[in-house]
């Protein structure tokens, strides 16, 4: 197909508008936003290596990691961008402590209506190896009074509640993926004019796959549910043994998932008892896109959409992919439940 007849992804979000019950255009301000933010990330991406921004920065995030140069900047990138194009009433970061207030006005006088909640670099310390890493992003209405100052719980909804989720991902090229409801579909960077154009429309999760992607250096520590599902993975029958491959970059591992088939699971172990994705930064925004493309994501046992969020940083464990997979993981857990 010629690529002048492919749909960019300015094009594809004006054309999609009425698709989502509020029209008021500010959506599609958020997205256009966010799209402009993961470009100038991905320039910084692709500079690492050259520029001096990799590495840590010396500095720790809320939950006690080491922060990469490259977390610091694309951290930067996302809220300058989000707060400049007054288009969001508050943000929430994985980078940051607590949530930012937003005092602007947007397009239509009115004070926005949206908040955004964000992983700008997930994977970060893959960069000094060049493996692919991401950014996560989750968008809500805000619960709180239109005009005034934001509030911790408009930040505290469950994930049903989301009305635009999705993720970039700096690899091989450069993608954005991203579901408001209707679907998920994916948009690829073309370097050369700096335009995302549509190039996996209606992504869908095989019902059933053959990739597991764990971390099995945690083996001994796993709960017996997922030591006992492994071993189903691996054991030879008609359609197994299955492939593990594991990135350690989510965003790369859901994305390759959800294209071949597989599951991802980081449980909960020893040393992570709640596991360590964050509910609202990661596990929230994949399990919508997981949905919407016909996949399945919970806990081990609760969906996670329909987990009540306590606090910004909480974690939980997470299984997420192809439905038939992760079902057959809840039928481990459930079997070996305390």
């Amino acid at each position: 197909m010629a690529q002048e007849t492919l749909q960019t992804l300015g094009e594809f979000i004006i054309d999609k508008q009425d698709d989502f019950q509020y029209t008021t255009g500010e959506l599609s301000r958020l997205l256009s936003a966010i799209r402009l933010a993961s470009k100038v990330v991905n320039r910084e991406v692709n500079k690492a290596g050259i520029a001096d921004i990799i590495g840590h920065a010396g500095n720790t995030n809320i939950q006690g990691e080491a922060q990469q140069k490259l977390d610091v900047l694309a951290n930067e990138i996302f809220i300058n961008a989000l707060s400049q194009r007054e288009v969001v009433c508050g943000i929430a970061s994985e980078e940051n402590d607590n949530f930012i207030d937003i005092r602007c006005n947007s397009g239509d006088g009115s004070l926005s209506k949206y908040v955004v909640l964000i992983d700008p670099l997930d994977g970060s310390s893959n960069i000094d190896v060049n493996v692919s890493v991401g950014t996560i992003f989750s968008i809500y209405r805000r619960i709180t009074e239109t005009g005034k100052p934001v509030e911790l719980k408009d930040f505290l909804q469950k994930g049903v509640n989301q009305v635009a989720a999705g993720y970039v991902v700096y690899g091989s090229s450069t993608m954005i993926v991203y579901t408001t409801g209707n679907g998920v579909n994916g948009f690829t960077l073309d370097p050369s004019l700096g335009t995302y154009y549509l190039s996996h429309p209606n992504m869908q999760f095989p019902k059933k796959g053959k990739i597991y992607s764990i971390n099995e250096g945690n083996y001994i520590k796993f709960p017996q549910g997922v030591k006992d599902y492994l071993k189903y993975c691996q054991k030879e029958e008609e359609d197994r043994p299955y492939t593990s491959r594991y990135i350690g970059s989510l965003v790369s591992d859901f994305h390759r998932n959800m294209i071949k088939g597989g599951i991802y699971i980081y449980p909960s172990y020893s040393q992570a008892p709640n596991g360590k994705l964050r509910l609202l930064y990661e596990c929230n925004p994949m399990a919508f896109l997981a949905e919407q493309a016909g996949g399945r994501a919970t806990d081990g046992y609760r969906r996670i959409l329909e987990i009540e969020p306590t606090e910004l940083h909480q974690r939980v464990p997470f299984f997420c992919g192809s439905e038939d997979m992760v079902k057959k993981a809840e039928e481990f857990m459930t079997g070996h439940k305390e």
